[in-house]
């Protein structure tokens, strides 16, 4: 268990947990001739059980309240000290609205300097205490009046606390592994060590992981655990990285480190903002304020999406756009203060750390947003589902939501499309829905274009539903056609009641001409077949490009077109130069084919028009290799 100190300045926060512990977390000289804390202090206790109690002792006062917002995330228990003397102040009042907008909700009050005042002034300051705890997530935990000098009380707070760490529920080790950096440094012979709090995931000496928001591979060489060197580190554990590959410069407090498929730094989130009740004034749309995010500082606008104001007590949804990229996910905590840093504003949860730039007000985006607020994730996927015609893309909703997978959460009237990589999800009617729209589609296409067979496929994606992902639509026209409502000739799709038909005197021509045509990669020009067949070029042209709407042929460029028997017999070479070279190149395909070296750029370009290859600079990639099948037909 983390155990974070929150209070006033000169409260004796500091001299509580060296009561506590024996250690002296201020360690800056500055700090020990001022005789205050200016920076994150640090000190470990060992429990009965064998674990350790860590706690992280912040500054009390305001001009340090960033750095305290640094040391409270990721604490699993607040202690908040108050000096009986003094009971309670300014910071102690903004602190603990931190820490209720944090949702901490496991703690204790260390009533401090208790020596000093009468029993009476305890039993009063304590019944503010409870008053001003009654409205937050620490309503009702336990007041110790303690003194550090004279040691009262410290022993029973030491207990409570151990007994607390104790029954302190162990965080699961689901998702990838993230750390909040709140310090970086060298050690002699050591080199770079960054410290923070484990948010999630589980590390190990060797792992490969990534520096974030910068995108720096590192290299885990060392691990402190509660400051006990170890193999392993878990969610909830204050650990210290030794990091190669990286320099102390290139950290900096608010930094991530975390697996490396979590490094998605975004400048632009959606989230649930609270605006506090105590908030000197409403909240404007479009307002600068400061962000903080676990241990980082950065400054923000918030766009309001549900008005132009929040007002005080308020609570909203809002996009917050970043002047520099963090490394938020959904359900992290934050705070909010005004753009002078004088006043704590308000907090909440990030919802999509990846925000729409646009239309992120409309009807559909805010119900989005109202179901990324289901905490059960489960239920949750199956309210985004509902709202998304188009799929969800489950790999990228894995990351966001930090999970290694979402299989377990997905509802059982599904379609679940996985091809190249991607991983799609689709409700069971909205699958239904888009098998329809497609043969609705084809059936209007076929109406308005009786003389042609069939879009291709690329072309009735463009047409017919082209925010569908590529790959999910491949996968629809392959249920399509398993089940018979939908026929391919060539690349062409369409419906199977529909068909184009040569009159006596066309199918008569092309009778003639096909040894032409099945004479491979010799295939004449429109001109040499209306001269050997006799017949007026226009005529011959129409003829072949109606040849190419029934899928008997493909137009490379104008005038020549090929059978598919040759286009397939093509493809294989591309194939075959894509598995021992990675891509293909021109003059490649032109010494495997017999091609000219214009004719083997002629038919890359075609093969990158209809989508089976890409251009990658001087170089064509397989783009969908299936297009004209790989093992049917070899040069």
């Amino acid at each position: 268990m983390i155990v974070g100190t929150a209070g006033h300045i000169d409260h004796g926060k500091t001299t509580l947990v060296g009561a506590l512990t024996g250690v002296d977390t201020d360690r800056l000289k500055e700090e020990k001739a001022r005789g205050i804390s200016i920076e994150l202090g640090y000190a470990y206790q060992p429990l009965a059980d064998g674990g350790m109690l860590g706690f992280v002792d912040v500054p009390g006062h305001e001009r340090f309240i960033h750095t305290m917002l640094a040391g409270a995330a990721g604490i699993d228990y607040a202690l908040l000290v108050v000096a009986a003397d003094d009971g309670v102040m300014p910071q102690t009042r903004e602190h603990l609205h931190i820490l209720d907008l944090l949702g901490i909700e496991h703690g204790a009050v260390a009533l401090a300097k208790s020596d000093r005042v009468e029993a009476g002034r305890i039993a009063e300051v304590e019944s503010e205490l409870r008053q001003l705890l009654a409205e937050t997530h620490l309503a009702g935990m336990p007041v110790f009046p303690v003194s550090a000098v004279s040691g009262q009380g410290v022993d029973a707070l030491r207990r409570h606390l151990h007994d607390a760490a104790q029954a302190m529920p162990q965080p699961g080790s689901e998702g990838g592994f993230r750390l909040a950096v709140d310090r970086s440094f060298s050690l002699k012979g050591t080199g770079t060590v960054v410290t923070g709090t484990v948010f999630s995931g589980r590390v190990q000496v060797g792992d490969e992981l990534m520096l974030s928001p910068a995108g720096r591979p590192v290299r885990l060489r060392g691990l402190h655990v509660m400051n006990q060197a170890a193999q392993a580190g878990a969610a909830g554990q204050r650990c210290a990285l030794n990091l190669g590959g990286v320099g102390k410069d290139d950290i900096q407090r608010g930094d991530w480190i975390v697996a490396p498929r979590l490094h998605v730094p975004s400048g632009r989130f959606d989230v649930r903002l609270t605006l506090s009740a105590q908030a000197p004034a409403a909240l404007q749309h479009w307002a600068p304020v400061h962000l903080h995010h676990g241990a980082a500082h950065v400054m923000a606008r918030v766009a309001l999406l549900e008005g132009e104001m929040l007002s005080p007590g308020g609570s909203a949804l809002a996009q917050l756009v970043t002047d520099r990229p963090i490394g938020a996910l959904h359900g992290d905590r934050f705070i909010v203060r005004d753009s002078e840093a004088r006043h704590t504003l308000g907090g909440g949860q990030v919802l999509d750390p990846d925000g729409p730039a646009r239309r992120r007000k409309t009807p559909r985006r805010l119900a989005e947003l109202a179901a990324l607020q289901i905490p059960d994730p489960a239920h949750r996927l199956n309210g985004l589902l509902e709202l998304s015609p188009d799929g969800l893309d489950l790999d990228h909703l894995a990351v966001n939501w930090n999970r290694e997978n979402l299989s377990s959460a997905v509802p059982a009237d599904c379609m679940l499309v996985h091809a190249s990589h991607e991983n799609w999800i689709f409700s069971g009617p909205h699958w239904r829905s888009l098998q329809d729209t497609l043969r609705t589609g084809l059936a209007g296409f076929h109406e308005q274009f009786p003389d042609e067979l069939g879009p291709d496929a690329a072309r009735a994606r463009r047409m017919f539903m082209p925010r569908l992902p590529a790959v999910a639509f491949a996968v629809l026209v392959q249920t399509l056609l398993a089940d018979g409502t939908l026929q391919r000739s060539g690349s062409w799709l369409h419906l199977p009641t529909h068909r184009i038909t040569l009159n006596a005197q066309e199918d008569a021509v092309y009778q003639r001409i096909r040894p032409w045509l099945a004479d491979g990669t010799a295939s004449p020009w429109v001109r040499d077949l209306a001269r050997l067949s006799g017949q007026d070029e226009g005529a011959m042209r129409r003829l072949l490009r109606k040849l190419a709407r029934q899928g008997k042929l493909y137009q490379v460029v104008r005038d020549l077109f090929y059978t598919p028997e040759t286009v397939m017999r093509l493809a294989a070479v591309v194939h075959e130069l894509e598995n021992a070279a990675g891509e293909a190149r021109a003059a490649d395909f032109r010494d495997r084919t017999g091609l000219s070296r214009k004719r083997a750029i002629q038919v890359l370009e075609f093969f990158d028009r209809v989508g089976f290859t890409r251009r990658v600079r001087e170089a064509h990639r397989l783009r969908n290799p299936d297009m004209f099948g790989k093992d049917e037909h070899v040069v």
